[in-house]
């Protein structure tokens, strides 16, 4: 559901208060059709709720369900994600968030519900669960999407090109947990060898992965995660939660992870650097930055 790149700008759009159809259309730069459609089917998937406020002509408004606003820790990590890593595109906004409970500015930190230490791709350990495998993979011609997103001022346009694309996504779990074969990412994700290779080679442009000689096997290579990939793995990892809470297979969820730190079985939050406290779109005031004039009268 929120792996496609129209659907997490439409997102943004609602946690910054979009809620008229001209709303999102004006913040994301989405085609009229697509974003119609991708209103649609998150009406239907319940992260969004329509309600007519004008009979004549017949309007409507848009409104975050609860399902939809527990999305909010994954965009808080996908944001933090662009302000470190992103491209910086001219035209994008930025954004100071302010944490009402303790009244500073903070970063959105990936911290572990049990010990509140901090939670990244080196200190946590998983294991597949009982609901590995059970949702089966959907072919997607993803890539030509990533180049109809509009020319909206946006706030995570990189962030949501990489998780919009769900074989990529795919492809980042793989190597994750370790593994970096071409032949064995193809295993894990199941996906076509055309498919796989378009990825990649996105990937590595992208600057989220390398391609590395294996140790002692000449004329073998692998692929790793560079510094801005291994930042990635928070969005990650609240996307599994989230997904776990609304999509978990009736056996059980498909990983099972442990934060090394304090033994204990993971249970991410994403909280504020200043005093720990887990992050809710209620408790967090922004100010969005105006664009420059000069880049401004360019888009």
């Amino acid at each position: 559901m929120v792996g496609d790149t129209p659907t997490l700008l439409i997102l943004e759009a609602a946690f910054l208060g979009a809620r008229r159809f001209d709303d999102f259309w004006r913040e994301t730069g989405l085609l009229k059709a697509l974003l119609s459609d991708r209103l649609k089917k998150l009406v239907e998937a319940g992260v969004l709720e329509k309600a007519q406020y004008h009979e004549r002509p017949p309007r409507y408004r848009y409104r975050l369900t609860q399902k939809g606003r527990e999305v909010y820790p994954v965009a808080l990590a996908l944001l933090q994600w662009e302000k470190d890593c992103g491209d910086h595109a001219a035209g994008a906004r930025t954004i100071r968030l302010t944490h009402k409970t303790c009244g500073m500015e903070f970063r959105a930190v990936a911290a572990c519900g049990g010990c509140q230490g901090d939670v990244d791709a080196t200190n946590v350990d998983w294991l597949e669960g009982p609901g590995v495998g059970w949702m089966a993979p959907l072919y997607s011609r993803r890539r030509q999407l990533r180049e109809q997103v509009g020319d909206g001022s946006l706030l995570f346009r990189e962030a949501a090109q990489l998780m919009g694309d769900r074989w990529a996504s795919l492809i980042l779990r793989s190597i994750f947990t370790g593994i970096r074969s071409f032949d064995g990412i193809r295993a894990d994700t199941a996906m076509a060898t055309n498919i796989l290779s378009e990825r990649l080679h996105w990937l590595a442009t992208r600057g989220v992965i390398r391609q590395a000689a294996v140790i002692g096997q000449p004329g073998r290579n692998e692929y790793r995660l560079t510094r801005k990939g291994v930042a990635y793995y928070p969005a990650l990892l609240m996307l599994l939660v989230w997904g776990d809470r609304y999509y978990v297979s009736p056996e059980g969820p498909p990983l099972l992870l442990t934060h090394k730190a304090c033994g204990a079985v993971l249970k991410p939050e994403i909280v504020c650097s200043h005093c720990r406290a887990p992050l809710d779109a209620g408790d967090v005031e922004f100010v969005l930055e105006p664009i420059p004039t000069d880049l401004a009268e360019a888009v």
